[in-house]
Order: structure tokens, then C-alpha cells, then sequence
């Protein structure tokens, strides 16, 4: 609608059947004709011909004001979110003046030096109105202004300049469109108004905010005039609404699909194969997973990461799944919660839990699996936990969804000291009331295990847990999950590429190679006696320290 109505006025010339201010006192007020698709007005003028002819000022406007308010309130924003300092100081100073000031009178006073100056009023409003963009582009680069992808661009050595443009003007395009469209219908109404006051654009040419004052003036003789002009402005901002939404969701689309490429679903055969009934494991294992694919719908068509794999999980065990970056390992756990992107799916195979099918169950029923049944443990903590919560209200919260502690508040909170205290935190009424920016990443990574621990699952997937520790305190971890094992009589899926943590934790393990398996048994036989070529190439190059002739290598 706001393409083909712009369009339209671009090309006015081409498309107005009359001149704008070509008079026909023989036929004021017609009503629609052949001659004159919209009637006429007050004075015989074709009123499709104002409307064209008109909507030029007025769209000129709009976009002089828009363009300003974009381009001060993210300039102005983005420097003080990312410089901070006094730059920041300086800028919110001047944006509270800008706010404080009331954009009306001046754009009324700078009409009173710039007489009917179109392009002077629209830049006062943009202007002014920047600084409520400026604000809120400011609050989010100063989040994004700590992501580590910022840290190693800085490391790169990139300046401000190049960061700011490279890596943060991207993420805050899709919150520039709302605002923005937004406020391009407040604009429309703000210039039509100024034209409906006849301080905008001279007579007698053509505006629309100046047809409805005409409209206005003849209501009472005519209201068909008003309903015209009045009823193109609404659907224009209407317009600018409706864009500013669909344009925010294409970005997030677009930013969340791989590549930048939205997402495409995976074809309906690959899901029917999924569906397919298969036989249901008669080996007493918790978890068993059989003839297991997964495939990714890509902008060059399905792409199987993981190929018919198959493994059994016992109870009480410490099962490992090892790999390399991109072997698979981690869509693969990810799977067995329902948790793939949109894009992905398990298109063949079946897994089993405690001799009932999980793959394929719909939303709904996994609802009920996840927490109570099998759980997971992040690779990155802060990932699991929300920042503005306390430890203790996010426990609770896993703890009430599971039902594992009927009772009123008191049972909760001892539900609560329950559970941390088996992870092994000192004072866990300290822990539970402190937000998670206030614990280190060791005290973080037992307080998710106490939330995967919450609904006493069966099977714990336990993703990476100890990269992002130190060596102490990834022995700690290591630690607790034996412990735990032997005191729950879980089983544990360690999903690493560290045979370190393998070789220490786990009691079976599979080695997976592009999404396949390539090997599978005991610890003792993958690390002593190795099949294939790609495990020998991984046991050797792990990191060990061996003393030789007096020398440490």
C-alpha cells in the first residue's frame, strides 16, 4: 500500500487526468464520475489529481523528518553506548534537553522564521524526536557493546569507528524499523496537521493536510470530501505500523537462520521416514537410540548431519559421546529434548526412553519429558540462567513446574537448599539469593546441574560442562557427576571433545566423525586398543604430560 500510493505520486504528472488547480465552477461537489474519478472539490478541481499532486509535499516531508530522526537517534546512540565515558556523559545530557523541550513550539517557532517552510518544520520534528531512538539504541549497544564477539574484534585491533559500523550497526537494524515506522505515521500526522493549519505548504497548492481543512470547512455541505482526503492519510499510517512489524520480524528470521538465509522446513518424505513405526528395545536400557538421522534444510536443500547413528545408555552410567567441532554431538542430545531449530528435524530412526518413544512426540508431551525424565546441562551457564532473576526464584520455578515439592512456599525453599546443598554449595541460602552475576562460572555450572537435578531425571545430557572452567574446578564437576551417578543411580550422556574428561568420567563412550560412528565400546578399548584411524588421531593429539630422560615434554 505505501509502495504503490508513493509510486503513484511520484508519477503524478503521468497518472492525474487534470491539472490540480484547473477550476470547473460548472461541477463543484460532483460526486464520482468518469470524468472525474473522485469527484471534485468546493471549486470544480479534480480531487484525484489533489490527491496525487498533493502527496508529494507531504511524503517529501515525511521523509526529510524520518531520515533525520533515523540518522541523529542511531549516530547519537550508538556513540554513547559504545564510547561511553564522557561522550556518553555529554550525549544523555543533551538528549534530556532535547526531551525536555517542546518540539511543537519550536517547529512553530522556526515556521514563524521560515514562513510555510515545508522542509524546515519536518527537520525540527526529526530532530527532536531523535532522542527518544537515541535512548533506546543506546541501552542495546551498550548490551552488545560486551558480547565477546565485540572483545575479539578490539583484540583484532579494529577501531571504534570499524566496530561500530562492522559489527554493531547490523544488530540494531531490526530495533531501528519499528521505531522508525512508527514514528513515520506519526510524522504524516504531524505534517498534515501543519497543512490542515495552512502553515505548511502556500496555497492553493495541493496538500493532503490542506484537502481535509478544505473538506473541513464544507462538512456540514458535504462530508464525502473529508472521508477522501482523511481516509488516505489513515491508510498510510496504518501502513507504516504494519511494515514496521512485518520488517522486525523478517530481521529476526533472518538473523536466527543460518547463513542469513531464512529458514526453509525439511521435506515432508524425510519427516514421514521418522514416523515410520520401529521396534521397540528389549535390552532394559534407559536410553537407547536407534538408526538416528538428522537433517538440516539448508538454502542448498536437506543436509544430513547425522547419519543413522545408534547407541544404548544403561542406568547408572557414564556414557560419552566424543567428537571433534561439527561431528554431531550436540544436535544429537539436543534432539533426544526436541530442542533442533526450526530447520531441523529427526527425519529417520527412533529413540527411546525407559522403553517409550520420545522422538517424534508432539510439543506438548515433550513438555512433560523435559526436567522430569531427561535434562540438560548447558555448556554455558549464563545461557540457562536469566540474568535479572535470582538463583533462588529460577529453582523455583523448575521446582513448581515438576511438581517435585508439593507444599506451599516453605517447601519449595527447602526443596531449593535440597538441591544445592547435593551439588556441593556452601550456604545455600546465600547462593539461592544472589542474582548469577554474582557467583563464579564453577558455582554457576553446580547451580544448573541443581536445576537439571530438579525433576530427579532419568537421563542427565551433560554438554560441555567443564570448558569454560579451570582445571580445578573442572575436576570438581567431573567429581560431582560421579557422585551423583552413585548416589541417583542416573545415567549420564557427557557429550566432549576433551578424552581427558572421557577417559577420567565415562564408562562407555562412542567417538563420532561427521556425523557418524565411527567407534564405539569400554574406555579401555577405545583409548588402548583404537579401530579406527580417526580415534588414534584424536588420543594422540590430546595434550599429556609424560617425563622423558629428566625432561618434561
Amino acid at each position: 500500500m505505501v509502495a504503490g500510493i508513493s509510486l503513484a505520486v511520484v508519477l503524478a504528472p503521468l497518472l492525474a487526468p487534470h491539472p490540480p488547480l484547473t477550476q470547473d465552477l460548472l461541477h463543484t461537489l460532483s460526486g464520482p464520475s468518469a470524468n472525474h474519478l473522485l469527484g471534485t472539490d468546493v471549486l470544480g478541481r479534480d480531487v484525484l489529481s489533489r490527491l496525487l499532486y498533493g502527496g508529494r509535499p507531504t511524503l517529501i516531508g515525511v521523509g526529510l523528518a524520518v531520515l533525520v530522526y533515523a540518522f541523529f537517534g542511531m549516530s547519537l546512540g550508538m556513540l554513547a553506548g559504545y564510547l561511553r565515558g564522557w561522550t556518553d556523559r555529554v550525549i544523555v545530557a543533551a538528549l534530556d534537553v532535547m526531551l525536555s523541550v517542546p518540539a511543537v513550539i519550536i517547529t512553530l517557532a522556526v515556521l514563524a522564521i521560515f514562513y510555510q517552510s515545508n522542509v524546515a518544520a519536518m527537520l525540527t520534528i526529526g530532530f527532536f524526536a531523535s532522542a527518544g531512538l537515541a535512548r533506546i539504541i543506546r541501552s542495546s549497544c551498550l548490551a552488545l557493546r560486551e558480547e565477546l564477539f565485540v572483545d575479539a574484534a578490539r583484540v583484532s585491533g579494529l577501531g571504534p569507528a570499524r566496530i561500530m559500523a562492522r559489527h554493531i550497526l547490523p544488530r540494531l537494524t531490526g530495533q531501528l524499523l519499528v521505531p522508525v515506522f512508527l514514528f513515520s505515521g506519526n510524522a504524516l500526522a504531524i505534517q498534515t496537521g501543519l497543512g490542515f493549519l495552512g502553515l505548511a505548504t502556500p496555497a492553493p497548492a495541493p496538500s493532503w493536510g490542506g484537502m481535509v481543512g478544505e473538506a473541513a470547512q464544507i462538512m456540514q455541505q458535504d462530508p464525502y470530501l473529508l472521508f477522501v482526503s482523511g481516509g488516505v492519510i489513515g491508510l498510510m499510517s496504518l501502513s507504516f505500523g504494519l511494515i514496521g512489524d512485518g520488517l522486525r520480524d523478517l530481521e529476526q528470521d533472518r538473523r536466527q537462520a543460518t547463513g542469513g538465509r531464512s529458514r526453509q522446513p525439511v521435506p515432508t518424505a524425510a519427516l514421514q521416514d521418522a514416523a515410520k513405526p520401529s521396534e521397540k528395545p528389549s535390552d532394559g536400557a534407559v536410553l537407547a537410540v536407534r538408526d538416528y538421522s538428522i537433517t538440516f534444510a539448508t538454502a542448498q536443500g536437506p543436509r544430513t548431519v547425522v547419519d543413522s547413528i545408534g547407541f544404548t545408555v544403561r542406568p547408572g552410567e557414564i556414557f560419552g559421546l566424543v567428537g571433534e567441532s561439527g561431528s554431531g554431538k550436540t544436535v544429537t542430545g539436543l534432539s533426544l529434548l526436541g530442542l533442533l531449530p526450526p530447520n531441523g528435524a529427526v527425519t529417520s530412526g527412533s529413540a527411546w526412553l525407559a522403553g517409550h518413544r520420545i522422538s517424534g512426540l508432539p510439543e506438548r508431551e515433550l513438555q512433560h519429558i523435559r526436567g522430569g525424565e531427561i535434562a540438560l546441562v548447558s555448556q554455558e551457564p549464563m545461557v540457562a540462567l536469566d540474568p535479572y532473576f535470582t538463583i533462588g526464584s529460577q529453582l523455583g520455578e523448575v521446582i513448581r513446574r515438576t511438581g517435585t515439592a508439593p507444599g506451599g512456599k516453605e517447601a519449595v525453599r527447602e526443596r531449593i537448599r535440597e538441591l544445592l546443598t547435593s551439588v556441593h554449595l556452601r550456604d545455600p541460602d546465600d547462593v539461592a539469593r544472589r542474582h548469577p552475576h554474582e557467583l563464579s562460572g564453577g558455582m554457576l555450572q553446580r547451580v544448573v546441574i541443581a536445576m537439571a537435578l530438579a525433576g530427579t531425571p532419568k537421563v542427565l545430557i551433560a554438554d560441555e560442562p567443564t570448558t569454560a572452567l579451570d582445571v580445578t574446578v573442572q575436576a570438581g564437576i567431573l567429581d560431582l557427576l560421579r557422585t551423583l551417578r552413585d548416589e541417583r543411580g542416573m545415567a549420564i550422556i557427557l557429550i566432549t571433545h576433551d578424552l581427558g574428561v572421557v577417559a577420567d568420567t565415562c564408562d562407555r563412550a562412542i567417538v563420532m566423525e561427521k556425523g557418524h560412528i565411527v567407534e564405539e565400546g569400554s574406555i579401555e578399548d577405545i583409548f588402548y586398543r583404537p579401530q579406527h584411524p580417526y580415534t588414534r588421531k584424536l588420543i594422540e593429539s590430546t595434550p599429556s604430560i609424560a617425563r622423558t630422560e629428566g625432561r618434561i615434554t
